[in-house]
């Protein structure tokens, strides 16, 4: 049987709050370069993230992905956590 691979969004972050009922806030750092002139900046992005068995906790590592929205502001699913 062969499964298809998951053609959604992921990301690994951190978790900057964990404050809201199943939900949490999450940092994600991309590190991108300047096509011109190739100098190299980080951007830094925070997410809500559905958090449906309020596993994650403030510092935990964590991989988010792209889902259905879940409210106004929650459009990312908490995967996993990686730490």
């Amino acid at each position: 049987m062969d499964r298809k691979k998951s053609k959604k969004i992921r990301l690994t972050g951190v978790v900057v709050s964990d404050g809201g009922d199943k939900t949490a806030a999450v940092k994600v750092t991309l590190v991108k370069k300047d096509p011109k002139y190739g100098k190299q900046y980080t951007l830094h992005r925070k997410y809500a993230v559905h958090d449906e068995k309020n596993e994650a906790a403030r510092d935990d590592v964590v991989e988010i992905e792209a889902a259905n929205p879940r409210s106004k502001l929650k459009k990312w699913v908490l995967v996993r956590k990686v730490k």
